[in-house]
């Protein structure tokens, strides 16, 4: 029987089975990484697959076996997915993908420190705490996914989640011989629980995030939306039986989840107030300087941003609960409204290059967007460079 049978009927995890996740990670992937650090041959892969980058790219020949096994057993969706409402889905996206990249960089990243298990992770894990760097590659990973057809032709997410999946092994892998990390206390790093966790906070709380801020999103959009995450996490090496198979199972979860592993942690803050202080880097001027604060309050928990010690500014707080309210009167509007349609679509397109835009080492950074989807945003091919 499976671990997980009771959530079919939406009842929720019980507190001993989240704690089971905890000490799960992913074999499949696991055994890829056991076996590159064994033969020294971590370097030689990475170069070989930053080259990998297209779904009809084939899988490079100079390859350990046991790297070539693996792409080839996760180049394909589940049998059970659905491509049909996978590509449904490019609808939504091409509408408020631009609204979607903005709660997640606003929203998701600062949920995601909520959790002080993965915040010492990543706090171990030096590469991955930096917040430019984390922003950027999750908006492409989210960017990939809003493609036409994600995991068919013309596509570029499924090589991204396949080297996503190898990261999260290889942060398995070292974090666990730290001497800092104590595995009986703390169990697995990136464990089924912490993969489970970064999946609702990137489906069911974006559409929340998105809700409020104004967004409406329909009961069949925000389903879709959640559907091609539970697709995404299958590739991504998340337990099938894992993952509710509705979004109403995911909500329902996403609350016991909530309580069950989120916490105020010196990890989370410090990750948190990095992350504010690149925002302030990419909004020109001081008077913007509160504002950013004041949309992360609005896109997520109250008590999780006071856990992070999230800035409050009454002012700004007023203005963005204004301009939510300002954006669902628009939204209402856009169907017979052409300037309303307008102002929302410029809207998107300063929420995108304002919010997928890092600096790195002084430089700017934008994100690889496919053409389609800069015609459905407004976003420039060759987008004007910070300076």
């Amino acid at each position: 029987m499976s671990l997980l049978g009771p959530l079919r009927s939406a009842v929720p995890y019980t507190a001993e089975q989240l704690d089971a996740l905890r000490f799960e990670g992913d074999p499949l992937a696991d055994a890829v990484i056991a076996d590159l650090v064994a033969t020294g041959q971590v370097d030689e892969v990475n170069a070989v697959l930053a080259e990998f980058r297209g779904n009809d790219t084939p899988i490079p020949e100079n390859l350990p076996a046991s790297v070539r096994s693996y792409l080839v057993a996760t180049d394909d969706p589940p049998a059970w997915a659905d491509l049909d409402r996978v590509a449904r889905a490019y609808q939504f996206f091409a509408d408020d993908g631009v609204h979607v990249a903005s709660v997640l960089s606003f929203g998701a990243m600062v949920n995601c420190y909520a959790q002080p298990r993965p915040s010492r992770v990543l706090d171990l894990t030096h590469r991955l705490n930096q917040p430019h760097r984390r922003l950027s590659e999750t908006s492409q990973f989210v960017v990939n996914m809003m493609a036409p057809n994600p995991f068919g032709a013309g596509g570029a997410f499924v090589p991204t989640i396949q080297k996503t999946r190898l990261i999260h092994a290889a942060v398995r892998h070292f974090v666990a011989q730290s001497p800092e990390w104590d595995a009986e206390q703390d169990g697995v790093p990136v464990c089924q629980q912490d993969l489970l966790g970064a999946l609702l906070i990137f489906s069911v709380q974006v559409l929340d995030g998105m809700r409020r801020i104004g967004i409406s999103v329909t009961e069949q959009q925000a389903a879709d939306y959640y559907y091609v995450w539970r697709v995404t996490g299958a590739l991504l090496g998340i337990k099938t039986d894992a993952m509710p198979e509705t979004l109403a199972e995911a909500e329902h979860l996403n609350a016991t989840l909530v309580r069950a592993s989120y916490a105020p942690s010196p990890e989370g803050i410090k990750l948190t107030k990095g992350l504010l202080d690149l925002y302030r880097d990419l909004f020109p001027g001081k008077a913007f300087d509160a504002a950013v604060p004041a949309m992360v309050r609005q896109v997520v928990d109250p008590d999780v941003a006071d856990w992070l010690q999230v800035p409050k500014s009454r002012g700004w707080t007023r203005a963005v609960g204004a301009a939510s309210r300002v954006m669902r009167w628009l939204e209402r509007r856009e169907d017979d409204n052409r300037v309303a349609r307008a102002v929302l679509d410029k809207a998107g397109t300063l929420l995108l290059t304002g919010s997928v835009r890092t600096l790195t080492n002084g430089q700017s950074t934008t994100l690889s967007i496919p053409e389609d989807l800069r015609g459905h945003w407004n976003v420039p091919t060759c987008p004007v460079e910070r300076r």
